[in-house]
């Protein structure tokens, strides 16, 4: 059995676990065991680490929601990050959209392709690219199709 004997200035997340903020960082304490360290603007490392506690049963999610003040939702997504990715979740790139499919010699080809009159289909076939891709640019008019005449009829 630990008897908790825990410095001056530190805030309860549960009876046996506190942390404590001095010099721009942050001391988490199991007991009178310093257990980890973050600076205060470490976000991923905070982050891992209340996920962490709450994984590891140190501490229940209402517990971090009440002394940190997050959202609910907010420590649910760090926990499932933690279960399905691990630490290394935390610290990974974050995924980001791909470069855009229209870029801007593409955008000319195009352009210089409807320009010949062929339909917008035709287009995006021969440039490889999805038809609606290319409708769409046509609907923003980042790029221009002909109107094509109506044969006039007699009456």
């Amino acid at each position: 059995m630990q008897f908790p004997f825990f410095l001056e200035d530190v805030t309860h997340i549960t009876s046996l676990l506190v942390f404590s903020r001095h010099d721009g960082r942050v001391t988490y304490f199991n007991g009178d065991l310093p257990v980890f360290a973050h600076d205060v603007e470490d976000i991923d490392s905070f982050r891992m680490i209340t996920a962490q506690f709450c994984v590891n049963g140190n501490t229940k999610q209402v517990d971090i929601i009440r002394v940190f003040g997050i959202s609910k939702i907010g420590i649910k997504r760090v926990v499932k990050l933690n279960r399905e990715a691990g630490v290394k979740g935390f610290y990974a790139k974050r995924k980001t959209r791909g470069p855009a499919v229209l870029t801007p010699p593409v955008l000319e080809q195009a352009q210089q392709l409807l320009d010949k009159e062929l339909e917008t289909p035709e287009v995006a076939d021969r440039l490889g690219i999805k038809r609606d891709t290319l409708s769409k640019a046509v609907r923003a008019s980042r790029l221009h199709q002909r109107v094509k005449e109506r044969p006039r009829t007699s009456r």
